[in-house]
């Protein structure tokens, strides 16, 4: 559980909402939002991968005066001095009385109007690092709201950097295609470099969403195994992966099959890790 008390808040950083779009079609039971906001410091320093704290309000009655979330940060603008947050409103279940509440963050930041204003506080967490040549293959997997980091990653190799020469491929899972935040029908962010040639984005999706069904990310993977294997046998090759820790698990045995068996894999992590290339933000 993210507590306030573990982060430095002594300073914190206000807010105003510029504009929030819902990013799923109004026919999704799923509300995924993008939330710009515009932050009163103008020597805000963001590293892609890197995640922003919320200060929402509280339950008194509880003795909680505040609620402390992380989220990761989806893309900045300097120039405008903004930032970009995917937020999902989510909702839990108590074990105890079985009854459905509101996630507090979540639900405060997606009922959040243009104009108001909002503390935060960091940013927080180690960055993702870039390679520092262009001509290394980058492998990016995510999983629901943890396309987040990715959105601002492509933008910056192709914008900010000026293009990628190595091959970038980006996986990324949803339990359908309607909650594919910033890949759907209603915002594709992504078709904007889908003409570049080194780029590719493969969707995975739940087969029976209404059956709580898992999301078909192994089977993606797979599908693109030769490739996939081929880009992880270049020295140069960075992995990157977002999402909650179940993709750990899920990934580990996506990737034995890729690989062949259980110590081939192993070896090629341990490999990735040791040298840098594999990183992750898991929440």
């Amino acid at each position: 559980m993210t507590r306030i008390q573990d982060y430095d808040v002594s300073d914190p950083i206000q807010g105003k909402v510029v504009s929030t779009e819902r990013l799923t079609p109004d026919n999704s039971k799923v509300e995924i939002r993008d939330i710009v906001l515009q932050l009163n410091k103008s020597d805000f320093a963001f590293k892609i991968g890197q995640s922003i704290g919320v200060i929402a309000p509280g339950k008194e009655k509880h003795g909680t005066k505040h609620h402390f979330r992380l989220y990761t940060v989806a893309g900045e603008d300097p120039a405008k001095n903004t930032i970009r947050l995917c937020v999902k409103r989510c909702f839990y279940i108590d074990d105890f009385n079985g009854e459905r509440y509101e996630g507090i963050a979540s639900n405060y930041l997606c009922n959040l109007k243009e104009g108001e204003e909002i503390s935060l506080a960091g940013p927080f967490g180690i960055p993702f690092k870039l390679p520092e040549e262009k001509a290394a293959d980058i492998l990016m997997i995510g999983m629901g709201t943890g396309i987040a980091p990715f959105r601002a990653f492509v933008r910056d190799l192709y914008e900010k950097e000026g293009g990628w020469n190595g091959q970038v491929r980006l996986f990324y899972g949803a339990k359908t295609g309607m909650e594919l935040a910033y890949m759907n029908d209603q915002k594709n962010d992504f078709e904007h470099y889908y003409d570049k040639k080194t780029f590719k984005a493969f969707e995975a999706v739940s087969p029976k969403p209404l059956f709580n069904a898992p999301v078909a990310m192994t089977e993606a993977l797979e599908k693109n195994s030769e490739e996939i294997w081929n880009m992880l046998l270049n020295r140069k090759v960075h992995v990157y992966v977002a999402g909650l820790e179940s993709i750990k698990n899920m990934l580990s045995k996506a990737f034995v099959k890729i690989a062949g068996n259980q110590r081939t894999w192993e070896s090629k992590y341990r490999e990735l890790n040791k040298s840098g290339r594999w990183q992750e933000l898991i929440y």
